[in-house]
């Protein structure tokens, strides 16, 4: 395996967290009062939040196809699933305390929780992961279609909370993040092909991505991505708090 190649996924990871960070800045200035957006139905952010959670879902997909085609163990997969995991609780916590009827209950972290196991599980289907991948995502444009035109086609059944986190609803959910199954888990598969796709292909394809060579820097981030998203709200928060 390429270590450049390694680099140029870190470096990918790094830019969706510093796009991340500007984004929960503006954010936090917007719940601080210095800003006055609607975050919530404006397309200039949430398209944004579409865009940084797609790159982090492709990075998280073609990251576990090279762990795999490196000999990740069980074992050591299931290390790392238990520390997302504790985190996805961590943040259920702090976001009850700040936003106690918005709270995050199956959010980014939670959502890659579960669809990394089924990602694993299915890494031997090969290309079927391209077409299952856009099935999730066609299922969720028709949900979406549904809700615009308030036809209920998905019915209530699934909009219950104990099940809502499949992402069949007809109405979206009131929480601050909201990563379900589908169609996220289409993004995450893609991620998985491409990378299974690339290490399949012959050296003149695997060229390395130069141009993100000046931006190297960038994947030190992307090494501690799951620390760096754990502290950089803490920190944006205590910085607002302090110029307050």
């Amino acid at each position: 395996m390429n270590a450049q190649r390694l680099d140029n996924l870190d470096v990918l990871r790094g830019l969706a967290l510093l796009w991340m960070t500007a984004f929960h800045f503006c954010f936090d200035l917007n719940q601080a009062g210095y800003l006055h957006q609607n975050f919530y139905s404006d397309p200039l952010w949430t398209w944004q939040r579409t865009c940084i959670l797609s790159l982090f879902l492709l990075c998280a997909g073609a990251g576990q196809a090279l762990s795999l085609h490196q000999g990740q163990s069980w074992a050591r997969f299931g290390r790392r699933w238990l520390q997302i995991a504790l985190c996805a609780l961590l943040v259920t916590a702090g976001s009850a305390l700040m936003f106690p009827k918005s709270f995050i209950y199956f959010g980014v972290l939670h959502g890659m929780a579960v669809m990394l196991v089924i990602v694993r599980l299915t890494a031997s289907w090969g290309r079927w992961l391209w077409p299952l991948g856009a099935v999730a995502i066609a299922i969720a444009m028709q949900s979406i279609a549904a809700r615009a035109i308030d036809t209920g086609a998905m019915g209530t059944f699934f909009n219950e909370k104990w099940l809502n986190w499949l992402g069949l609803v007809s109405v979206k959910p009131i929480t601050e993040d909201y990563v379900p199954l589908i169609p996220w888990l289409g993004v995450m598969w893609w991620g998985m092909a491409g990378m299974q796709w690339w290490l399949r292909s012959t050296p003149a394809k695997r060229a390395n991505c130069r141009w993100l060579h000046p931006l190297a820097p960038v994947g030190v981030l992307g090494r501690w991505s799951l620390s760096y998203y754990m502290l950089h709200q803490p920190v944006l928060l205590a910085g607002l708090w302090v110029v307050a």
